[in-house]
């Protein structure tokens, strides 16, 4: 059979890029004008291929008026045109940056050796359906490595186990890594003997980890990690893992792994090098063996529940360490050295010690290489000392002390110019806020006792800021107009302190990469600036509880990225704002003075918490009012919390305070299916939309203190979700329908001075 036009676009494709190695194969540049089948063969394959066009820097340029063969990334033989990719032993697209079904005629390269076609930081899938993964690989019998990463392969264990094993007997590297593979895995992988690197990362493996590996004698590298988001093996640690001679990485952290680990013999497990066992349920005591392990540079054992006392000073002997995290265990860390024959830690350059029962800091003051160091959320009291900066020789990148007892920084402290990372939130530190270090990107400097102005050049040109979290102290004076030259600046939390005056019209002007910018209960008066940009990637707006007044801002029309909006508890005199993008997830409008009514021709379907009490709203609510606006019955949701992609890479969540039963409650992480209604305290009129009934999701619904009339709706029998229902005080008349006993999640149920005779 001959090959396919796809198959033969596809083999251009290869030689058009740059990043593959060909071994067996000779070929030379080509100066004499391309045929004009080939031609056609590769602008075909241009207008078929998924890519970025802005970004692409070859394809983009091909066109039907120049010579192919000089066209960028293509090279031609002279005697046979397209070269000839029979004799390819190598192949890397990785990265490559094109999309789709990955073609089956790669199956043809029957001489492969290395396979890699890894697929990260696109904005296109690539996919091998299930069917297609056994017929890739049956004729590359002699494929010693396979990279398939991030490439979709939503394959069952049985069938992608087989697959492999059965088609690659010679297989020495295995990387399947974010590949939506689902598991178990099956017996059939131990027919790979040679196997020395398996990475399985970010898959749904959800099985125990099979004692089969234990026979991998030359296994190297095994990482099963779940990245914390899919994976979940289950059951203890095999024994038998640590009897691996040859293993240098064990990574199986992100799981559900549980039980306690026993003592191994050391001398069978002494090439580890890398051993990270973080985000499991683990228990007991760390075992001694661990302390032997003299070739051991990574000891990642955090988030966990190992419990007993730990002599910091036991891992002195490993002296090749360069990071060790104990935190969020039950430890007692013993920080004090006894034996001072021993050096400390010569080659650590990052140590975690977070939530290890710590009462003061310990001896870290000769550690050259240290540039990491987690000593958060213990009971560390007194001053900062100013040794601490000195760590590292001036190098330290990141340093975390939030959630002590700390009172203030001691005297005459210079935090070094090299700290990129500071957090000391949560202390009860005082005085005026400490300078920024010039080349900071993230500075939480929240919930603590500091006082005084901010400094007027802290968003000084040359500033790296990312995050900035100042929120809870007591600030006090203007915000500085210098935050607007901050135009790397994400995320400003300045919520919670005192500060006055207005908001400067140039901080949602200028900063195009503000994703959340928070000034919760202050003293800010004045209107919203009306020039957020065209380009906003705002997401979070909250400057709720101050003195704002005027109108809304047209201008936040620009803001296409927004999916919180809360200006509740001001002064704004205003109709109902049907400009808002549709990307809406929470508006909160609560306690102002916004009037008329509730009737726009745009929807927001992705809308969960809707709150305008307390306002001066009249009219009908129409079933427009409803219908496409929210959660609706056909939509089927994974219950999860709501991510802002601004805010998630640092943990942080936004919380929002709702009224339940009466009762304002603080939502610290919002579920992507808690859905929420807050109509109440205004003037609407008319019945209660049957509409309503189709938020299938919906767990708030208050109405109360209007004048609706007429029954109240049957359909609100199908809010199966619903756990609070208030219509007090309005204008109701007839039964209380009986469909209201499907409703057994309800918890609070008020219809006072509602129900007419």
């Amino acid at each position: 059979m001959g090959i396919s036009l796809r198959s033969q676009c596809f083999f251009c494709f290869i030689c058009m890029l740059l990043v593959f190695r060909i071994t067996n194969c000779f070929t030379h540049h080509a100066y004499s004008q391309c045929l004009e089948d080939q031609r056609t063969l590769l602008l075909e394959l241009k207008n078929e291929l998924i890519f970025d066009r802005p970004q692409s820097r070859k394809l983009v340029l091909w066109n039907q008026t120049q010579d192919c063969c000089r066209w960028d990334g293509v090279e031609c033989d002279d005697s046979r045109g397209i070269l000839d990719l029979k004799h390819l032993t190598h192949l890397d697209l990785s990265n490559a940056g094109f999309g789709g079904q990955v073609p089956i005629e790669v199956s043809l390269m029957r001489r492969l050796v290395s396979l890699d076609l890894s697929y990260f930081f696109s904005n296109y899938v690539l996919k091998i359906e299930n069917s297609n993964l056994k017929m890739l690989l049956h004729n590359l019998t002699g494929l010693r490595e396979l990279y398939l990463d991030g490439v979709n392969i939503p394959a069952s264990g049985s069938e992608w186990c087989q697959a492999i094993s059965s088609s690659l007997p010679q297989l020495r590297i295995l990387s399947l890594c974010d590949c939506s593979l689902s598991g178990p895995l099956h017996p059939s992988l131990s027919k790979l003997h040679f196997l020395s690197v398996v990475q399985l990362d970010g898959n749904d493996i959800l099985s125990p980890i099979p004692n089969f590996f234990a026979n991998f004698s030359y296994l190297t590298t095994l990482t099963l990690g779940g990245c914390g988001l899919y994976n979940s093996l289950s059951g203890s640690i095999p024994q038998s893992l640590f009897s691996l001679p040859s293993l240098k990485t064990l990574i199986l952290s992100d799981n559900q792994l549980s039980g306690r680990l026993y003592e191994f013999p050391t001398l069978q497990f002494s090439n580890i090098v890398e051993l990270d066992l973080s985000d499991n349920r683990l228990e007991g005591q760390i075992p001694e063996s661990f302390f032997t392990l003299e070739r051991l540079e990574f000891l990642i054992l955090s988030h966990n529940f190992f419990n007993g006392t730990v002599q910091l000073e036991k891992f002195q002997r490993l002296r090749y360490l360069r990071s060790l995290d104990l935190s969020y265990n039950n430890l007692f860390v013993d920080t004090s050295i006894t034996n001072t024959s021993l050096s400390t830690f010569p080659q650590l350059f990052g140590l975690g010690l977070a939530s290890c029962n710590l009462d003061k800091f310990p001896a870290l003051i000769n550690h050259p290489k240290l540039e990491y160091l987690d000593l958060s959320n213990n009971r560390i009291t007194g001053e900062v000392p100013n040794w601490i900066w000195e760590i590292g020789n001036g190098k330290l990148y990141s340093l975390d002390l939030s959630s002590n007892l700390l009172v203030g920084l001691q005297k005459h402290y210079h935090i070094p110019s090299s700290l990129q990372f500071l957090d000391v939130h949560s202390n009860q530190l005082h005085g005026e806020l400490p300078p920024l270090p010039p080349h900071a990107e993230y500075i939480d400097y929240s919930h603590n006792n500091f006082e005084k102005s901010i400094p007027l050049n802290i968003g000084n040109p040359t500033t790296k800021l990312v995050y900035l979290f100042l929120a809870n102290n007591s600030l006090s004076g203007a915000i500085p107009t210098s935050f607007c030259n901050a135009t790397l600046l994400q995320v400003l939390d300045l919520s919670a302190n005192k500060l006055s005056g207005s908001i400067p019209p140039c901080l949602v002007q200028n900063l195009q990469l503000l994703g959340v910018l928070m000034f919760v209960g202050n003293n800010i008066s004045g209107n919203i600036p009306n020039t957020f940009c065209v380009n906003s990637s705002l997401e979070i707006l909250d400057i709720s509880q101050n003195y704002l007044e005027g109108s809304l801002p047209v201008s936040l029309a620009n803001c296409k990225s927004l999916q919180v909006l809360n200006v509740g508890n001001n002064n704004i005199d205003d109709g109902f704002p049907c400009m808002l993008p549709s990307s809406l997830r929470i508006l909160v409008l609560r306690s102002n003075r916004f009037h008329g009514q509730v009737r726009c021709s745009r929807s927001w379907t992705n809308l969960q918490i809707i709150d305008i009490s307390s306002n001066n709203f009249t009219g009908y609510l129409y079933t427009k009012s409803f219908s496409g606006m929210m959660l609706e019955k056909d939509a089927h949701l994974k219950s999860e919390y709501i991510q802002f992609s601004r805010i998630k890479i640092v943990g942080q969540h936004y919380a929002v305070k709702v009224i339940v039963k009466g009762v304002q409650l603080e939502y610290k992480k919002i579920f992507t299916t808690f859905t929420v209604i807050d109509f109440s305290c205004n003037n609407f009129q008319g019945e209660i939309p049957d509409a309503i009934g189709d938020l299938s999701y919906l767990q708030v619904l208050n109405l109360s203190h209007n004048t609706f009339a007429g029954t109240i709706p049957k359909s609100l029998g199908n809010l199966t979700q619903l756990g609070s229902l208030d219509l007090s005080t309005n204008q109701l008349t007839g039964e209380i329908p009986k469909e209201l006993t499907r409703l057994t999640f309800l918890g609070a149920l008020n219809l006072s001075n509602s129900l007419e005779p």
